[in-house]
């Protein structure tokens, strides 16, 4: 049984969570429970950082204590340590750029030496887990990251365990989640993981920034670059969707 996600009192509350129930009426998104029991799958977490979670740690960070980020952090650990235990692999991406070597458009963030690159500190012990894959990318998307001399890191790792699902998680939904599920659907499209079926993400477990309109105004920044959350989100879990990643509530190993 599928749910459409809706937000209690959006329709009621401010310009943009109007607009997000506007967007989610006329561009709706499905989510279904996902029962991995009897299958074999693997946990992607992308980019949970602390220079993209972590309060105050770098110009990507949140300014604020913010609920969205919060619960990604807190459903993802809940779902690393029932990967973990359950013996099930587990991949990380790390956000790590070398100093000095731009990625464009954004400012130096995640730099290799700042402890921005570093996990946030819930997941630290991903770093001394038998069962997890860490993979430093220099990109937005963790798919074109993971290729080293002629190889990807991603697809020896779902061939080598004969994944038939992954479950991807992380940060942010609409840019480096999104980019790299795009990608991993044309893959197993192309042939290249045969045994891989399903690409699903947790909507729980998925965060992405916000950059109101006005504050960028505030901050002296262009207009284009502002980025509602609560839309943006959605709008990056209906991309998805749209080209075939299962959109999930909940999951049962």
């Amino acid at each position: 049984m599928s749910t459409v996600i809706e937000r209690p009192g959006m329709a009621q509350g401010t310009e943009i969570e109007r607009l997000t129930h506007a967007v989610a009426q006329v561009a709706p998104i499905a989510l279904v429970p996902l029962d991995l029991r009897q299958r074999r799958a693997g946990l992607v977490i992308v980019d949970e950082v602390n220079g993209f979670c972590t309060v105050g740690c770098g110009p990507l960070a949140p300014a604020a204590p913010n609920a969205q980020v919060s619960r990604m952090v807190t459903e993802t650990v809940r779902l690393a340590q029932a990967f973990s235990t359950g013996g099930r692999p587990i991949l990380a991406f790390k956000d790590s750029h070398t100093p000095g070597v731009p990625e464009p458009p954004y400012p130096p963030h995640c730099e290799i030496g700042t402890g921005q690159e570093e996990l946030v500190p819930e997941l630290q012990w991903l770093e001394q887990d038998a069962q997890t894959t860490l993979i430093a990318k220099d990109c937005i998307n963790g798919f074109v990251g993971a290729i080293r001399d002629g190889r990807n890191g991603v697809v020896d790792w779902v061939n080598a365990q004969s994944l038939d699902c992954v479950l991807v998680v992380g940060i942010c939904t609409d840019i480096c989640v999104m980019d790299f599920v795009l990608t991993l659907l044309s893959a197993r499209n192309h042939g290249m993981m045969p045994s891989l079926r399903d690409i699903a993400v947790l909507e729980g477990a998925c965060a992405t920034y916000d950059l109101p309109r006005s504050v960028a105004e505030q901050a002296g920044l262009p207009v284009t670059l502002a980025h509602p959350q609560a839309l943006t989100h959605h709008m990056g879990l209906y991309f998805m969707a749209s080209r075939g990643a299962l959109l999930v509530d909940a999951v049962t190993l």
